[in-house]
């Protein structure tokens, strides 16, 4: 008998969670979710991508994405065609410059902003970016992880579709599969 609670504890160490803190407390970086997508350049959603940026309409929005309480990283170079223009911003993350094309929606860094850059005044949702990054969206699946999701925007619990949120000027957006992770604001960096 006294095996196998030896045997029960060992197993019970072995798999249980090293990291038990909340995410708020959290000081790692996190790791990506799941990579950019490989895009050609032709449309997405309508959505049309070209040798430069668009500035005729150009906002910014946050999303963050929690994975069992954990975050993970939205990656840089969504919505931008390779080769990538690298370079590296002023906390030493990577950061595309440009590529071979650019999409009116897309991300620079792994920050989590998103940009929305068109020629002209263009209503965005968060499920044309996800079509744009190549993942997955639905009420059970962000990416590639699966289970109960609960949706925040601007710290308001959402119900629905989350491909439908849109995306607005300064909206901070947040999704939590799994473990509900209180809502986490996010501060836009001047001139965004």
């Amino acid at each position: 008998m006294g095996v196998l609670a030896l045997g029960v504890a060992a197993l019970a160490v072995a798999f249980w969670p090293a990291d038990q803190s909340s995410p708020a407390a959290s000081t790692g970086k996190p790791t990506a979710l799941a990579p950019a997508a490989a895009l050609t350049g032709e449309p997405i959603d309508g959505i049309e991508s070209g040798s430069m940026e668009q500035l005729a309409f150009h906002i910014h929005a946050h999303l963050r994405i929690y994975i069992n309480g954990q975050e993970k990283e939205v990656p840089y170079g969504i919505g931008i065609i390779p080769p990538y223009q690298m370079a590296a911003d002023n906390d030493g993350n990577p950061f595309v410059g440009g590529g071979k094309g650019i999409y009116w929606l897309h991300t620079h860094d792994p920050t989590g902003i998103i940009h929305m850059e068109a020629p002209g005044n263009v209503s965005f949702t968060l499920g044309e970016f996800f079509d744009m990054w190549g993942q997955p969206l639905t009420t059970s699946q962000v990416g590639p992880a699966h289970g109960p999701l609960t949706e925040f925007v601007n710290g308001k619990v959402m119900t629905g579709d989350p491909r439908d949120i849109p995306l607005n000027a300064h909206d901070v957006i947040q999704l939590d599969v799994g473990t509900a992770v209180p809502f986490q604001n996010y501060t836009f960096p001047a001139g965004l």
